[in-house]
């Protein structure tokens, strides 16, 4: 059953009942039963960590991940969406660390890797409940009943095999890396970690001597912001290309030797120091030098201890010799490797634990924090003499991802996938996934995989899935395990959990006689098991072989940017590595989602609102439209405002809901007042020929049309907008140029094609926008589907919009000419709006003329097809087209943009300038077709010019009643110098407005039954004089009786209020109970009229009067004439049939021509007096002409009584009619039965008795006079008799 709307919407508790809508129809599953056997769209969604709660970056990921999922199943495929979770590595043993107190491996051996990991496994999914709430709550339909953990035994065995496959193809080896090291977490990182959390650091910055061994008084002399790294020193390195110099400081009489481009590192001026020598890098090379610490100083016999040589020192920082410290830097540990200072096999110089402090070997600052033990070290260096300089340096520096402390760079001996032999692969495969957006692909990742290293897969860990190789004392055997009955073959031993726990222990027999072989120590990196997801989600190939084989690689995934790095990366590997393929075939990468001042989200800084809040306040929905309308969607930032998400509600859904809300309002009405019940069917509904119709329904279906395309490609960010602008074309145009049409002011017929219209727009674009936002949708579609014809959806489940397919772009209803013409109206509209605004004059008051002038006559001509509603939107008496703006003595100027000219043109910014300004409106008019233009010698472009329209004052012409302006395409000229009978008509439509409101605040309804009453003081104001000639006018807009006070005493009043309108105070009162509409005072007619004075001109036909009265509608609200009409209806009452006649309105500026162009018909012309004339007349011709106060030509008023709206005949809608019973003044008398048949006529009642009465209470009908004008200003009652015929 249709249900009213309620005026007011509570957007989140609306989502609410939505929720619980969707639970008890079980909506996701029912929706996966609906589509099983469908072909097949497949889906991998990236496992978070549930051991904290989602923050704004995974919701606009899953937004995105709902949008394209939903809406790949509303187009015909079974997409199945599984959860997944990240339960593996450092996040939960962090957790676990600061828990316990964990500081090391040695706390972890003494408290038993089965306790630590059973401690890792209670905290896993310690948020998974809130997770499941804030993600469901979000609208996402995902199954988290069949999720995927990365904890599962059976997930876990996917990755042993997994990583059988790559030891088999002989990607997998041992090796000692120098690495990014996380101390807090005693692990090494991949490089992609590591390079995903810089923070800019403020480190200590020392210069160091190091003496020549041939010549101890000579120092070289080296920099490093790494103190800490000064007692594993092993060698110095210089670049063999550049200048170095041996100089003499001036101060101390000290010689160094430096590259002589890096003497600003030591020395201030020049005059400090004294070039002794200057020679090449390559001079150097092989030197020897005095170890700066004893530890280790034995290594000088082995080599340790000289100048090397290498192109990595640059000129940008230090002293041009860069100190090394071969297992604490990648390039150190290079170079000196080439150099034998150190060998692969030879003894490690790392005197740092797991935890990051120094060992017994350095024994000056042993257990001590390396980061802590550079202000020792520094004072140590001070007392030995070998400290130089010493100061402090910001630079960029890697912390670890989850601790947020500083990495240092250590060797660790770990094992590795070889990638780098597969980088060309890995590019090709890129070529083959389409990326959004695209140069995330193309630049970012494809960059990053050209200088992919070797991925460090192992971590000296607990809490993981173990790695899968059985080794022998001497790593000689070796034996990877693929899978849980393998191992038992192997062992003897049966496992059914595969943790460190329950496989540490297994041993499988040598089959070398090397006794047994044991598990090495380390786990997988969660990178590896997050990569292996596609696999192992699935227990592949141990299960499930063909479903997997079947849809991979996946249809979609999606992320932030930041995985490219990440997620993205060990995907293409692994499934590069296995099978040659890429993972994915398409992918959407987000942006950041930052706080408001732009600075990384941070719970410590409390510097962004909590999502739930936001969604408690704003709704789902709203969040949702917010994000993916940002930015974000096109992998740039968003600074996070909650603004944003409330102006969503105002802007969009608000809008929305209202149009959805008067379609429901009027729907209602046309069954209570027309007795019609609305009923839609696309196949069978009747074409409409209204122009407006017509234009939304192909703006709607090339809007379907755009977004099916825009979808297929994956482009959320031009597909969002133009939904987004949907809203506004539909609210702010269509619904409000119709809405006198939808309440069914243009009769029942236009009333339905309106409606069907509007129902057609709003249920196709619930569809549409339902994966967007999914529960506003579902909400009017529960409402919606009621309006529906049952046939159409017998067969269907059609419980949930989420169940509907989406609709198919209707090619027949698109008319690209339409869209054009009423594309080029709003331009037109929208300029002449910024005209008003600039000049202050609101739309309520009406102008004389909207000129629009464009080169292009087909622009002019679509201008001119949609006049009636430019100038009823405008509020504008007429329209005048021209391509010729020379003729409106208009040109264009132009003004240059200071700040950013003057910025960069600098001097030569003011002959610029004035350049600028004496450009032609020739030229200017090129600079618009082409978009730039020399001056000067310099380029302009885009908005370096302002353009702005202005008149020509060297034409001599006065056009002082213009405003003009431009939107680049389209100049409009308004004139803004409205007369008196404009004002007037404007504070009319000032009263209406107070009135509406009115109405509003008492949430009143269009079809309530009410009566208005007003009041003026002072009586004397110009106020009451326009109510009262503009009543009409009034009531038919309000659609209600209009009544002057005093309110009836047993009236029952809704609301009452007094408001200041000019200088009067208007008194207000709405009473329920319909009354019969009244004139505005006693002596006037129901019906709008003018009244007729021929000018130079004498009737014909036996008519002798020369003044005459036309009704401009009968009944009143009904057939209200056309200018057409009211020239032909003056010809006939002057029998002047064959007469060249014009009319003609007298206004403050003379007299002017009565126009076919009239706003709101000819309703401006109610109660004054037109002239007809062959020829223009002067105010001289009219000066004398008598003005009469109201018709000229007497009249009686008739009510109609006793009937239902819509019962009578011919459209007839209105109840209140007006007969002239002269016409014109003294000719053609009305006699008594023409006066019973006229009232048939009037009120399409033919063929029908009617009796008339003088009072609705009137026992008898009324004796009628035998001249009719004793019966002028009175009012009759009409009503049907029983008896027969007339």
């Amino acid at each position: 059953m249709l249900e009213p709307v309620p005026e007011r919407m509570d957007f989140p508790q609306a989502e609410e009942e939505v929720m619980k809508l969707w639970k008890q129809l079980n909506a996701f599953h029912t929706s996966l039963k609906q589509s099983k056997g469908k072909p097949r769209y497949s889906f991998y969604d990236g496992p978070p960590f549930a051991t904290g709660l989602p923050h704004y970056g995974h919701i606009l990921a899953g937004t995105i991940k709902d949008i394209v999922t939903r809406w790949a199943h509303q187009s015909g495929f079974h997409v199945e969406r599984r959860f997944g979770w990240d339960c593996h590595g450092l996040p939960v043993e962090y957790e676990i660390d600061k828990t316990l107190g964990i500081k090391g491996p040695d706390d972890v051996a003494k408290l038993g890797i089965d306790k630590y990991n059973e401690a890792c496994r209670g905290i896993v999914m310690r948020y998974a409940g809130e997770w499941k709430e804030i993600v469901t709550r979000m609208g996402r339909w995902i199954d988290f009943d069949h999720d995927y953990k990365t904890l599962y035994p059976w997930f876990m065995e996917s990755i042993w095999w997994v990583f059988r496959q790559l030891y088999d193809k002989g990607l997998v080896y041992r090796g000692f890396k120098v690495m990014p090291y996380s101390t807090a977490c005693s692990t090494p990182l991949s490089n992609f970690e590591s390079n995903q959390n810089y923070k800019d650091v403020q480190d200590p910055a020392v210069i160091v001597n190091f003496p020549l061994d041939e010549d101890p008084a000579v120092c070289m002399i080296a920099w490093t912001t790494t103190p800490w790294t000064l007692p594993s020193n092993m060698a110095l390195c210089v670049n063999p290309q550049l200048d170095y110099v041996k100089v003499k400081d001036n101060t101390t009489d000290k010689v160094y030797i430096m590259m002589e481009a890096r003497l600003e590192a030591l020395f201030k001026k020049p005059e400090e120091y004294t070039i002794l020598d200057r020679f090449k890098g390559s001079t150097l090379f092989g030197k020897g030098y005095k170890p700066l610490f004893p530890y280790f100083s034995e290594r000088k016999k082995s080599g340790a201890f000289r100048i090397l040589q290498d192109g990595y020192v640059t000129t940008e920082t230090g002293t041009g010799v860069v100190h090394q410290a071969p297992y604490f830097g990648e390039d150190d540990y290079r170079v000196c490797l080439a150099n034998n200072v150190i060998s692969r096999d030879g003894g490690v110089v790392c005197p740092v634990d797991a935890s990051g402090c120094f060992t017994a070997e350095v024994t000056d600052f042993k257990g001590q924090y390396v980061k802590e033990a550079d202000k020792n070290i520094i004072q140590w260096l001070k007392q030995q003499g070998r400290l130089v300089n010493q100061g402090t340096y910001v630079h960029s520096y890697p912390f670890c991802w989850r601790s947020e402390t500083p990495l240092i760079y250590k060797a660790v001996p770990g094992w590795f996938v070889r990638v780098e032999p597969l980088v060309e692969k890995l590019l090709e495969n890129n070529t083959q996934c389409y990326w959004v957006p695209a140069f995330v692909k193309e630049k970012r990742f494809a960059n990053w995989l050209r200088d992919a290293h070797d991925w460090a897969i192992s971590r000296n860990r607990y809490w993981g899935t173990p790695i899968p190789l059985w080794v022998s004392e001497d790593f000689e055997e070796v034996v990877a395990i693929g899978s849980i009955d393998e191992l038992y073959r192997l062992s003897g031993v049966k496992v059914t959990d595969l943790h460190r726990e329950s496989v540490d222990h297994v041993t499988i027999p040598s089959t070398r006689g090397k006794g047994v072989l044991r598990r090495v120590p380390e786990v997988f990196d969660c990178w590896f098991e997050s990569g292996s997801m596609p696999y192992a989600q699935n227990h592949y190939p141990f299960e499930n072989k063909k479903e997997f084989e079947d849809s991979f690689p996946a249809d979609f995934i999606a992320e932030g940017i930041d995985q490219t790095r990440g997620w993205f990366y060990t995907l293409l590997v692994l499934s590069t590595a296995l099978f040659g393929k890429p993972p994915f075939k398409n992918l959407i990468v987000n942006g950041l989602v930052l706080a408001a001042d732009g600075q990384k989200m941070s719970k410590r800084k409390k510097n962004y609102p909590d999502p739930m809040e936001i969604v408690h306040k704003y709704g789902a929905d709203a969040l949702r439209l917010y994000l993916i309308n940002s930015p974000v969607v096109r992998a740039d930032s968003l600074r996070f405002k909650e603004a944003g998400v409330r102006d969503v509600l105002k802007d969009v859904f608000l809008p929305w809901y209202n149009a959805y809300r008067f379609l429901i309002q009027n729907v209602i009405r046309l069954e209570k007042e027309d007795g019609l019940t609305f009923i839609y069917n696309a196949d069978t509904v009747m074409s409409s020929d209204n122009i407006m119709d017509r234009w939304i329904l192909s703006f709607t279906q090339s809007l379907i049309q755009f977004v099916t395309q825009e979808m297929a490609a994956y482009r959320l960010y031009t597909v969002v907008p133009r939904l987004v602008k949907f809203v506004d074309m539909l609210t702010n145009w269509y619904v409000r140029f119709n809405r006198r049409r939808l309440k069914g002011d243009g009769g029942t017929e236009d009333c339905l094609r309106a409606l069907e219209t509007l129902f057609s727009v709003l249920f196709s674009m619930t569809k549409v926008m339902a994966p967007f936002i999914p529960f506003l949708t579902e909400q009017m579609y529960q409402n919606l589907r009621h309006l529906l014809d049952p046939s159409l959806t017998r067969k269907q489940n059609v419980d949930s919009v989420h169940y509907l397919t989406l609709p198919k772009p209707r090619e027949s209803l698109i008319d690209q000419q339409i869209e054009r013409s009423v594309s080029r109206m709003q331009s037109v509209i929208d300029v002449a709006r910024v005209i008003r605004d600039r000049k202050t004059i609101p739309v309520k008051y009406p102008l004389k003329e909207l000129v629009v002038i464009h080169q292009d006559q087909e622009c002019l001509d679509d201008v001119q097809s949609l006049e009636s509603y430019i100038l009823e939107e405008l509020n504008v008496r007429t329209l005048t087209t021209s391509s010729d703006k020379q003729k409106y003595c208009v040109k264009l100027v132009a003004e240059p943009d200071h700040r950013a000219l003057g910025a960069r043109l600098k001097q030569a910014y003011k002959s610029v300038q004035k350049a600028v300004r004496e450009l032609t409106d020739q030229q200017l008019q090129v600079f618009q077709e082409k978009g730039e233009i020399e001056v000067e010698g310099h380029t302009l472009s885009g908005d370096d010019l302002k353009l702005v329209y202005k008149f020509d004052a060297t034409t001599g012409m006065s056009l002082s009643d213009y405003e003009a302006h431009s939107d680049n395409q389209v100049l409009v000229l308004l004139d803004v110098t409205p007369d008196q009978s404009m004002l007037d008509e404007g504070v009319a439509r000032e009263v209406i407005n107070r009135i509406q409101k009115l109405r509003k605040k008492a949430s009143l309804v269009p079809t309530d039954d009410i009566t208005v009453y007003y009041d003026v003081k002072p009586v004397d104001d110009s106020l009451a004089r326009v109510i009262q000639t503009h009543h009409g006018y009034i009531e038919d807009t309000l659609k209600k009786a209009l009544q002057p006070f005093p309110v009836p005493t047993a009236a029952d009043v809704i609301i009452k209020e007094s408001t200041k309108l000019k200088d009067a105070t208007l008194h207000m009162a709405i009473v329920r109970g319909e009354g019969s509409p009244t004139p505005a005072n006693s002596d006037g007619p129901f019906c709008r009229y003018v009244n007729v004075q021929l000018l130079g001109l004498q009737p014909k036909g036996g008519a002798k009067g020369t003044v005459a009265t036309v009704l401009l509608e009968n009944p009143r609200g009904d057939f209200p004439l056309s200018y057409k009409e009211l020239l032909h209806r003056v010809r006939m009452i002057f029998s002047l049939t064959d007469t060249d006649l014009q009319l003609y309105a007298q206004g403050k500026g003379g007299m002017t021509l009565v126009t076919p162009e009239m706003l709101n018909g000819l309703n401006p012309l109610h109660g004054t007096t037109i002239y007809a004339s062959s020829k223009q007349p002067s105010a001289a011709d009219v000066s004398g002409a008598p003005v009469p106060s109201g018709p000229s030509c007497k009249y009686v008023n008739l009510q109609l009584q006793g009937t239902t709206q819509g019962s009578l005949q011919c459209g007839v809608q209105g109840k209140e009619a007006t007969l002239l019973l002269e016409n014109p003044v003294g000719d053609f008398l009305l006699t008594p039965k023409q006066l019973a048949h006229e009232a048939c006529g009037v009120f399409g009642v033919h063929n029908k008795v009617v009796s008339l009465k003088e009072s609705p209470n009137a026992s008898g009908d009324l004796a009628l006079p035998s001249s009719l004008l004793t019966l002028h200003g009175t009012t009759l009652y009409v009503s049907l008799t029983r008896n027969g015929q007339m």
